[in-house]
């Protein structure tokens, strides 16, 4: 089905950078690139797949069953995306909130061209319909040079939820939280700019360079591109060894080396952020046991600091062994939407902040992520990312905030400014 080809890469952190540009001509881009972040669980350093054979597209009805279908009818390489709104299919639940992007819930394509990165070694996989083109396209890839255009028009930022309103809202939450409606929920709010043009190449290089993120993601279908600095994962499917990785605590990073190490050690040894996270790993324990082979659910890590270059996170590490009565697709219909993204309890929370944001997440809190050959996955977490929608000039990033009984609305709406940070400074 495909040939296969292996390139030595002198300079592997050019030939990434090379990759991408060449790539801008497809209609169908997804660029993975994990920055050279030192973590366990990495296949390779960065993956490219472009230009669609076959691909799928569809709204939240079915869309698993979809998904299913396609992966295993196609057995081979499949690369896109789940929106958040793929809990409607899982659950009785609606999305009625506003939405200016209009991606589809559902999108994966089968690419004619992939490239797969690790160290020094390319290995290139084209399918029959175009092997004849792997010279001429590695030729002319090592020939790449990046153009030079820039946004030059000034982006209007706007926020949907003001200051306000949004100490209004978590104020509600907290109420839910006291009465025994939910324990946790992911608060999430809105930027935005209209009438906006951007390079998304350019934006995406620019954010990825001051975050260097280990799931970091350009994707492009057409006129709609995410350009994503996310540092954490979903989940991963390695033969029957499942890995998932929720974040729940944030802490500022700094210059001064006395400074980091006190922000550090403070997200370490706080109560409140080491609750949250203790929670959602319970949560995804439980939503991993739906398929895992009896006993084989374990706790790696719980409430281990990575440091990132905007912050420190609180990452906890739940794997397990998948039953073999289940398939690939069958893992990601019994955890999504993830955890971290979510709350506890799940069904619960996800019809409170229904209820309170005012913005459609769509791929927002969703996951990008592919399907191998014989049936593994990998899937980040889509947050600390800018969504664009080039034909209606549209551009959307939203933030949110683990809201607990603990939780001073001030203070989370700070976290939520943190976060939007990196994406503010890209833009402007």
């Amino acid at each position: 089905m495909r040939v296969t080809i292996h390139k030595h890469i002198a300079d592997p952190e050019q030939f990434k950078q090379q990759l991408l540009i060449w790539a801008q001509q497809f209609r169908e881009i997804v660029f993975l690139d994990s920055n050279s972040y030192p973590q366990e669980y990495s296949s390779f350093d960065c993956l490219l797949a472009v230009d669609a054979f076959t691909s799928l597209k569809t709204d939240f009805h079915n869309a698993f069953d979809d998904l299913k279908q396609y992966q295993s009818n196609t057995k081979d390489w499949l690369l896109g995306y789940l929106a958040y709104d793929l809990k409607n299919n899982v659950e009785h639940l609606k999305s009625a909130n506003f939405d200016a992007l209009n991606f589809p819930d559902l999108f994966f394509f089968q690419p004619k061209k992939i490239f797969l990165l690790k160290g020094n070694q390319l290995e290139i996989q084209y399918l029959f319909v175009c092997d004849d083109e792997a010279e001429d396209d590695f030729e002319a890839i090592i020939e790449s040079q990046s153009d030079a255009f820039e946004t030059l028009n000034k982006i209007l930022i706007q926020q949907r939820i003001s200051k306000e309103s949004y100490i209004g809202k978590v104020t509600k939450m907290l109420d839910h939280i006291h009465v025994g409606d939910m324990y946790e929920a992911n608060f999430c709010m809105e930027f935005f700019a209209e009438d906006a043009i951007i390079n998304p190449l350019e934006k995406f290089q620019k954010l990825n360079t001051i975050s260097q993120a280990p799931f970091s993601v350009f994707f492009k279908n057409n006129k709609q591109f995410l350009l994503s600095a996310s540092p954490e994962r979903y989940i991963k499917k390695s033969g029957d060894n499942l890995i998932s990785q929720p974040i729940k605590g944030t802490s500022k990073r700094f210059s001064d080396p006395a400074k980091d190490a006190k922000s550090k050690h403070n997200l370490e040894n706080d109560a409140k952020e080491r609750a949250e996270n203790i929670m959602i790993t319970d949560l995804v324990r439980n939503d991993l046991s739906h398929t895992a082979q009896k006993g084989s659910v374990e706790v790696k890590e719980l409430c281990k600091i990575y440091s990132f270059l905007q912050v420190h996170q609180m990452i906890s590490t739940v794997t397990s062994k998948l039953d073999p009565q289940y398939a690939a697709v069958d893992v990601l219909k019994t955890t999504f939407p993830m955890g971290s993204m979510t709350g506890a309890p799940k069904i619960s929370v996800m019809k409170i902040i229904e209820n309170l944001e005012e913005t459609k997440r769509g791929l927002y809190s969703g996951a990008v992520g592919y399907f191998t050959p014989d049936g593994d996955f990998d899937f980040n977490v889509v947050i600390r990312s800018i969504l664009y929608n080039q034909e209606n000039q549209y551009i959307s990033f939203s933030v949110g905030s683990a809201i607990t009984s603990q939780s001073v609305p001030e203070k989370e709406y700070e976290e939520c400014l943190l976060k939007a940070k990196a994406m503010h400074e890209v833009l402007q």
